[in-house]
């Protein structure tokens, strides 16, 4: 009982906190903790390299995991939650490029992170994994019809 007070104690304190820093005038982008299974998680890629662990997520203004933050030696790599395999038990997140690929997705620091959601940084690492944003896909099924 105590200890699921001080749980949404914490909670709520760190909601109050969040609330008070963020700008009211920018655009509503959120950078959430994820729940420990997915926080701390090994980050591999094809032929079982591992590439980092996940260090945060950001969360679309529906609550959903858009990206995966992934740190590997000091830098920051952002991972389309879509390019994402996810193995829950062992706690292992596997992202189908070849280490040759990942080497080349962008990079940048803890100090200054890119803005998420502008369409070049989407497409730009949508693209680095082979995959096209939701909202492009959606306008070329569109296009295609008859």
């Amino acid at each position: 009982m105590l200890r699921t007070a001080l749980r949404i104690a914490s909670a709520l304190a760190l909601l109050l906190a969040v609330a008070a820093v963020a700008p009211a005038d920018e655009p509503a982008r959120k950078v959430a903790r994820a729940p420990r299974s997915i926080l701390g998680s090994r980050v591999m890629v094809q032929g079982g390299t591992a590439v980092g662990t996940v260090e945060d997520v950001v969360l679309s203004n529906e609550g959903v995991v858009d990206y995966l933050i992934v740190s590997e030696g000091g830098k920051m790599v952002t991972v389309p939650w879509d390019a994402a395999k996810f193995d829950y038990e062992k706690r292992v997140i596997t992202v189908p490029v070849t280490q040759e690929v990942w080497r080349k997705v962008p990079t940048y620091t803890a100090e200054k992170y890119p803005n998420f959601y502008t369409p070049e940084y989407r497409t730009q690492v949508y693209k680095s994994y082979g995959l096209t944003p939701g909202e492009a896909r959606r306008l070329e099924r569109r296009e295609r019809r008859p």
